[in-house]
């Protein structure tokens, strides 16, 4: 009969299974070596490889606490906050609710200081009312020159204002031309000169001009020609001096002016 064995002794040489290698165990391998079995998490427990640990690794020798979380997608953080949109909204509203009363009540503003200021310009200022000039200098020029005989109108109504006066010498001879605006607001010239009449008639009515047929005004005789766009024009061809009445008024009151010379 075998003595007995301390309880804490391992056999020295422990039979295997059937089929398998003999297996030395770990408690009797501790003990020899004089250390604890480990009671951490073996091989078998740890995450396989490939994959990233979701928990802070705690470091040895302090109190376990609350894992940390991982680290969020920097793509998450760089998205703007959402802007509200209340405030485009009333405004759209606002003008959506503008009715045609408000809008006309606007126009209504803006062209009442526009009216105020054209009445005061026409009414106080003179706007839009011809200039009229003194036409002395220009006669009492032509007849010290004593290039021509000079004839002035008179008789003329006061519908009719003067609105230009000149005494030019040019090449061949020299001018005396005066500007009227008739009654009915157009625009005449009276012209009186030494130039050639082949001459002055081209630069006076330019290639247009064509005689129409003579006309007696006054006890004169007269031509009738064409001008320039809408001008008519009357012509008296005298040998010393040519005068004519050119513009866009109608043939009663190129007669009247050139009736009334004296």
């Amino acid at each position: 009969m075998e003595p007995a064995q301390p309880a804490d002794r391992v056999p020295a040489d422990p039979t295997p299974p059937e089929g398998r290698p003999p297996v030395t165990p770990t408690g009797a391998t501790d003990a020899a070596a004089g250390t604890r079995p480990a009671t951490g998490p073996t091989a078998s427990d740890a995450e396989p490889a490939g994959t990233e640990a979701a928990l802070v690794e705690t470091p040895a020798g302090t109190a376990p606490t609350e894992p940390a979380l991982v680290e969020p997608n920097q793509a998450d953080t760089d998205v703007p906050p959402a802007r509200p949109t209340g405030r485009p909204a009333r405004r759209e509203k606002a003008r959506s609710e503008r009715s045609p009363r408000d809008m006309a009540l606007s126009l209504l503003v803006l062209l009442v200081p526009i009216a105020l200021l054209l009445a005061f310009y026409r009414g106080f200022l003179g706007g839009e009312q011809p200039t009229v000039v003194d036409t002395a200098p220009a006669y009492e020029q032509a007849r010290s020159a004593n290039a021509f005989p000079v004839s002035e109108p008179a008789g003329l109504g006061s519908g009719w204002r003067t609105v230009s006066a000149s005494y030019r010498t040019v090449e061949g001879g020299a001018n005396l031309r005066v500007g009227y605006l008739t009654p009915e607001g157009r625009g005449v010239q009276l012209v009186q000169s030494n130039v050639p009449p082949e001459k002055l008639l081209p630069n006076e009515l330019t290639a247009q001009g064509q005689p129409q047929g003579p006309t007696d005004v006054g006890g004169r005789n007269w031509q009738r020609y064409t001008g320039r766009g809408n001008d008519q024009a009357l012509v008296l061809l005298e040998p010393d001096r040519t005068v004519i009445v050119v513009g866009d008024a109608r043939e009663n009151e190129l007669r009247q002016l050139a009736g009334a010379l004296r």
